[in-house]
């Protein structure tokens, strides 16, 4: 199978209010946009996509007919403390607040408002114990 794009799709309880939160705080904008279904697409990367569905519209089998929760979505970024700063500045609630990880990352993760967590990510350099567990070619620098 060969893959031509990849994206999530977030199924929420409001679309208008997802696709806002999208939008307002992460930088995309719709690429495609009804009233069950929005394609939203990254204003600074037209690579990065995510999608937003009613949960309970028709085409979703009646079974799964749920929002989405137990979802990290993450976010890699250049500059993770400015990221931040935009976030507590807007009065975005933090559910994990900034802090650097031994494994490589700087983060911090906040809540879009139907539960899908949003991990915003700077990649550095893991402590040695952690480097020995990456491949030569994604080891963060």
């Amino acid at each position: 199978m060969k893959t031509s794009q990849y994206y999530p799709v977030i199924q929420t309880e409001d679309v208008k209010v997802t696709v806002a939160f999208y939008r307002d705080h992460l930088r995309f904008e719709p690429a495609f946009e009804s009233s069950w279904y929005v394609h939203l697409q990254s204003t600074e990367d037209p690579s990065v996509n995510v999608a937003v569905l009613q949960h309970d519209h028709p085409t979703v089998p009646a079974a799964f007919q749920r929002p989405s929760t137990g979802l990290i979505l993450n976010f890699e970024v250049e500059d993770v403390d400015a990221v931040h700063a935009e976030f507590q500045a807007a009065g975005i609630e933090m559910v994990k607040d900034i802090r650097s990880e031994d494994f490589g990352q700087r983060h911090f993760i906040v809540q879009e408002p139907y539960g899908v967590l949003i991990d915003i990510i700077t990649p550095i350099p893991p402590s040695e114990e952690f480097a020995a567990l990456y491949s030569a070619d994604a080891l963060p620098s």
